[in-house]
């Protein structure tokens, strides 16, 4: 396959699954199996495409957010996504530090969509049997509590491969009583200086240990960031839309499928 098509697949791949639950980064580097391996700063890099269609498909709340910002409600709101990034910042360094790399291998990643999706199901499932305080009534702001809570859960998902940041920090919100509408504007927000700094890193750090090798990529890192900003932007329109009538519970089945159809690969070959 040549190496344009390749890219073009993978960069809508990054951009339907980088903000809707089910990992990004798990699909690239399964997808990658069969499409044949890009370099790590590539999938880290071509994340930077979602994060231009999140502030695309947000630009009013991200006008707001700049306009207002000397309100006390929106530093407080500011303040808190800094403590989010700041925790997943440090954390992600002292990772770094330690020797941690992204694990390629397909069993982790199908454990990670599986127990995720079970988590998903068994939460939406729990919301229907008991009797809980309708949307509008639960918190529709972030804590400090949920702030800390985003910055761990976007570790958890750097650390485990299939994990989905997007799926985490939704989930952890939800466990703590948060309302979708505002769990998901907040993890997606967070996921902006998240991804731009993780994108950065990545390519300086590449740009340090060869340069003429991300020269060469780079016609095909900006054809990858391009189809996944258009895709994206799409899949998070869509996303907003399904979630006014719905819940996650489809995207916790469709993880449980795809980690068993994995697993089942695996134990087969």
């Amino acid at each position: 396959m040549p190496d344009w098509l390749q890219v073009i697949f993978l960069g809508v791949i990054e951009g339907i699954t980088e903000f809707i639950p089910v990992s990004s980064t798990g699909h690239l580097l399964l997808a990658e199996h069969w499409l044949g391996a890009r370099s790590e700063q590539f999938n880290v890099f071509i994340q930077s495409g979602a994060v231009l269609a999140v502030i695309a498909v947000f630009r009013e709340r991200v006008r707001e957010l700049f306009t207002q910002r000397q309100k006390p409600e929106t530093q407080e709101y500011l303040k808190k996504m800094g403590a989010a990034f700041l925790i997943t910042a440090v954390g992600g360094l002292l990772i770094k530090k330690a020797g941690w790399e992204l694990d390629n291998a397909r069993e982790p990643i199908a454990w990670a969509l599986l127990i995720g999706g079970i988590l998903f199901v068994v939460a939406e499932k729990n919301q229907e049997k008991k009797e809980t305080p309708k949307e509008e009534e639960k918190l529709p702001h972030i804590t400090w509590a949920l702030a800390v809570g985003f910055g761990v859960a976007q570790l958890i998902a750097m650390v485990f491969p299939g994990a989905s940041r997007s799926g985490t920090t939704i989930l952890m919100a939800l466990a703590l009583g948060m309302q979708r509408k505002a769990a998901v504007e907040f993890s997606f927000l967070l996921g902006v200086p998240t991804l731009l700094a993780a994108g950065a890193y990545q390519m300086v750090s590449a740009l340090k240990e060869n340069a003429a090798a991300v020269q060469a990529e780079a016609p095909l890192l900006a054809l990858g960031t391009i189809v996944s900003a258009i895709t994206a932007f799409m899949a998070v329109k869509w996303l907003l839309g399904y979630l006014q009538r719905n819940n996650f519970i489809i995207f916790g089945w469709y993880r449980i499928i795809l980690g068993i159809i994995i697993l089942g690969l695996a134990a087969t070959e």
